[in-house]
């Protein structure tokens, strides 16, 4: 079921309402008598609109269609039908507002309706974004293409290019990810063709801010600041407010993106309304400067207090994260005297919830009593009660729920509990799954420390279902609110799988949480990767997770580590076997990771073989040493890994058995996956090779990076052509992104050998590959490696990385090298986590490409020959360790 999305650029209301005649009035004087003209009530009530005072236009509106109804004037009737149309879902009121627009079609649609083609089209317009908002994309997308049709025939630019930007919208919702990215270049493309204008503005302001929504942000940057410097030659305060108030937004983004997350050892005990500690760096501090400059400027000149209201909450956010105390509180006095002065509606609402939201994190992190907690809740009181005056029950919910996390802090179980059940209640009414999500990971965090574990077991599960669910949905959940994928989906799924393995009175974990435990973990790695690319674009196959190792691998184990904050667990998965294997270490999580990082940090220094040996020999006994006896009876020849955490950036090979004197790869052959249910597990037909191969050897500088020159790319590629005798070159200045496109589109490799340097990140935007010119990031990447989708029916069995490194710092680096790997259409790739500009390189793909020929040798196997050969020559793991296999084993 689709949820409602929270409007970001739907229609730009306060320069939308449709005026008589399809232009603004002229001004008329304020007399008694000519108030009572209809059209002067429909003008009068625009002015209301957009003073925020919703409740009078309401008021204006409905007598101005009583007016037009009496003098037989339907025109007048429709265009105030659609305006009040706008004004009830300003208020949040969706089925109201759906009322009042369907009489309006229905008038102008009428046979013997005056032939008004722009008021049908801004109706439809208004119909659209109205169906959005109530979750009916496609419905949405229909209102939409007509209203589009109708802008073309009367020749209406402008407003044909505003369409586009909701269809957009519309079409990521529905996953229609291509689709909405066409739509959108087309837009920028249409509007560098029309004359600056306070539309053009508008457009472009709304082009930006669902640029950042789909985590574009450096483009939306672009975008938003050409629509500030239009605004402001136009002279307009309002939209220079507005698109500033989205300037600081999206530089507020850009610093939540370079946040490191501080919180492992609390994930236990986050909630909805908790605030995670982060660490600040430059990055951080320069965009939440930036952001908060950007606020000021907004909230100074806007004319419009809920506008101003909005830029100080968001600024008194990014002082929270900056945590410039006294600022915060000097702040909070404006803005609570700014709340005074607004009228109840739908954004003012979202404004007091969002600012107990900062409030709880600002007490959470100073000892202040300015302000009270019950000050806070009295807060949130409030905008219950005025979501309830206007018949908003999604706000009503999310007040509600939010009002139990305050209690929650007070360690007020009781009426917690009690306030989170009825926020359930109502949001499961009005099927407002995005949020009721929420309040079943607050219920179930409430009933798991009271200890009724069934009842948090159920509530966990009924929330990850719906996380299951919206899919989609995740990347333009609440842009009204704060929302982070770490904060407020990541725990949730942590937290369930936490509760699953649990034990009392040394009683065994049941296979059926066993199970489910595994199948939650499989679920989080499809989502970091979805949350990755901000688009649900993975095909995900859960029906084979066990299917792959009971019959296409019976040589084949599967070994999920899960790091706790108090343990670390191991569950193991035998083909054929109907059971699960489980057994748990007792190490606090902060010890793992720091050992985790220390031993990573060891593997990049070519004299440090014997403290990797120390350190990896702890990590076998952690993960390895357990599960041999089961191993060992199932003559299992290959792991393979699905790994969180810090353990995702190591090398499995390199795991050292002090007992029998040998690191993990001279037993078994080694794999990485993230998740079996994106794994493609048929081998193709190992037909004769056909590879592009490429790079990049000479030193290149690409705007502010520097790319030290690689002396050992040529001999590599060379040593490839000498095994694989057919394939393509392109090296240095042929090694473009437009000559790489033009091979793939046209030939149907095997396998895409790249020897240059690249970049895997967290951060899909610092995940890139070297190209001659130009930095190829992760989606590009994706899509030009995509072109063979609809031109080759032969997929790529084989991409390989191999000069790439992880992001120094980032301890979730490797989720850039499995986005790329589900991503590219390739079946496996092979890729290195530092690397290793040495022979040994050229010597390790020249052995691996020799034993790949082999066609009853599988990937994992050819690699782990081949890092034998170099391991028997040199025991140094630095040259022959950082070489993973993503996906496809086989």
């Amino acid at each position: 079921m689709k949820i409602r999305v929270q409007k970001i650029i739907l229609a730009f209301l306060t320069g939308f309402f449709i005026a008589w005649g399809l232009m603004l009035f002229p001004a008329f004087p304020q007399s008694t008598s000519k108030l009572s003209d209809p059209q002067v009530l429909v003008e009068h009530s625009r002015e209301r609109y957009q003073a925020g005072d919703f409740s009078e236009a309401v008021t204006i509106l409905k007598q101005a269609i009583h007016d037009f109804k009496i003098q037989g004037n339907k025109q007048g009737q429709a265009i105030a039908l659609s305006n009040l149309s706008l004004v009830f879902e300003k208020l949040g009121q969706l089925q109201t507002a759906y009322s009042y627009i369907t009489e309006s079609l229905n008038l102008l649609t009428h046979p013997e309706f005056p032939h008004s083609p722009k008021i049908l089209a801004q109706s439809l317009e208004i119909r659209g974004q109205l169906e959005l908002e109530m979750g009916s994309s496609e419905q949405a997308l229909r209102s939409w293409k007509q209203a589009a049709n109708i802008y073309e025939g009367i020749n209406d630019s402008i407003a044909k290019i505003r369409i586009q930007i909701n269809m957009a919208q519309a079409q990521q919702t529905l996953g229609m990810y291509r689709q909405a990215k066409a739509t959108l270049e087309q837009v920028e493309d249409n509007l560098q063709t029309q004359p600056d204008s306070l539309m053009k503005a508008i457009a472009l302001r709304s082009l930006g801010n669902v640029l950042q929504l789909v985590g574009d942000l450096e483009t939306a940057l672009i975008v938003l600041q050409k629509s500030q410097e239009i605004a402001e030659n136009l002279q307009s305060p309002t939209e220079v407010s507005a698109t500033l108030l989205s300037l600081g937004n999206t530089q507020k983004a850009l610093g939540n993106r370079a946040q490191i997350p501080e919180y492992t050892t609390t994930i236990e005990t986050i909630t909805p309304l908790s605030c995670p500690p982060y660490s600040l760096n430059k990055d951080t501090l320069n965009h939440y400067n930036q952001a908060i400059q950007f606020y000021e400027k907004s909230a100074l000149i806007s004319p419009n207090i809920v506008t101003q209201t909005q830029a100080k909450i968001n600024q008194l956010n990014s002082l929270l994260k900056l945590q410039q105390w006294a600022d915060v509180k000097n702040l909070y006095l404006e803005i609570q005297l700014n709340l005074t002065k607004i009228s109840p509606a739908q954004d003012s609402i979202y404004a007091q919830i969002n600012l107990a939201h900062n409030l709880a994190c600002f007490k959470q992190f100073t000892a202040t009593d300015i302000p009270s907690w019950l000050e806070i809740a009295q807060t949130l009181t409030e905008a219950i009660q005025q979501a309830k005056n206007i018949g908003n029950q999604r706000l009503e919910t999310y007040a509600t729920g939010s009002l139990a996390g305050i209690y929650l802090k007070n360690n007020d179980i009781e009426q917690a509990q009690k306030l989170t059940q009825n926020a359930l209640l109502l949001a499961q009414q009005i099927k407002a799954e995005d949020i009721a999500y929420l309040w079943y990971w607050q219920l179930g965090y409430l009933l798991k420390i009271q200890g009724d574990i069934k009842g948090a077991i159920i509530c966990y599960n009924e929330a990850i279902n719906i996380l299951k669910s919206l899919r989609s949905d995740l990347v333009t959940l609440n842009p009204d609110i704060q929302f982070s994928f770490r904060d407020n989906v990541e725990p949730v799924y942590r937290q369930f799988v936490d509760l699953l393995l649990q034990t009392e009175n040394n009683i065994p974990v049941s296979q059926n949480n066993l199970k489910q435990a595994r199948d939650v973990i499989e679920a989080l790695q499809l989502s970091e990767l979805e949350n990755f690319f901000r688009e649900a674009c993975l095909e995900a196959r859960p029906q084979q997770i066990d299917e792959i190792v009971d019959k296409i691998d019976p040589t084949a184990a599967v070994i999920y580590p899960i790091i706790l904050p108090n343990r670390l667990e191991i569950i193991l998965k035998l083909p054929t076997d109907n059971e699960f294997y489980h057994f748990t270490t007792y190490k606090p999580e902060t010890e793992v990771e720091s050992h985790l990082e220390q031993l990573q940090q060891y593997l990049r220094e070519p004299d440090r073989t014997n403290d990797v040996k120390k350190l990896s020999q702890e990590v076998y006994r952690w993960l390895i040493k357990p599960l041999e006896t089961e191993l060992e009876k199932k003559q299992i020849k290959t792991l393979v890994f699905i790994l969180e955490g810090s353990l995702r950036n190591l090398p499995m090979s390199v795991l050292y058995d002090e007992k029998k004197q040998q690191y993990l790869i001279q037993k078994y052959a080694i794999a990485v996956a993230p998740g079996l249910q994106l794994v493609k597990p048929q081998p193709l037909p190992r037909r004769e090779l056909y590879a592009l191969i490429g790079g990049v050897s000479e030193e290149r500088q690409i705007a502010d990076k520097k790319f030290t020159a690689l002396g050992n790319v040529k001999l590599e590629l060379q040593e490839i052509k000498s095994e694989i005798h057919r394939s393509q070159q392109l090296l240095n200045q042929s090694f473009t992104e437009i000559d790489l496109k033009n091979k793939i589109e046209s030939n149907p490799f095997s396998v895409v050998h790249l020897a240059t340097h690249g970049q895997f990140s967290s951060n899909q935007d610092q995940t890139f590959i070297l190209t001659w010119e130009t930095l190829l990031k992760a989606k590009e990447f994706d899509q030009l490696l995509r072109l063979r989708d609809t031109n080759n029916s032969t997929a790529i069995e084989l991409l390989v990385l191999s000069a790439c490194q992880t992001a120094a710092g980032d301890k979730r680096a490797t989720l850039g090298l499995a986005g790329i790997a589900v991503r590219a259409g390739a079946r496996s790739t092979l890729a290195t986590l530092w690397s290793v500009d040495d022979q040994s390189t050229t010597k390790l793909m020249s052995l691996f490409y020799q034993q790949f020929a082999n066609i009853n040798v599988t990937k994992a196997e050819a690699l782990r020959r081949a890092q034998l050969m170099l391991l028997d020559e040199d025991e140094i793991p630095y040259f022959w360790s950082p070489y993973v296999l993503v996906g496809n084993w086989l």
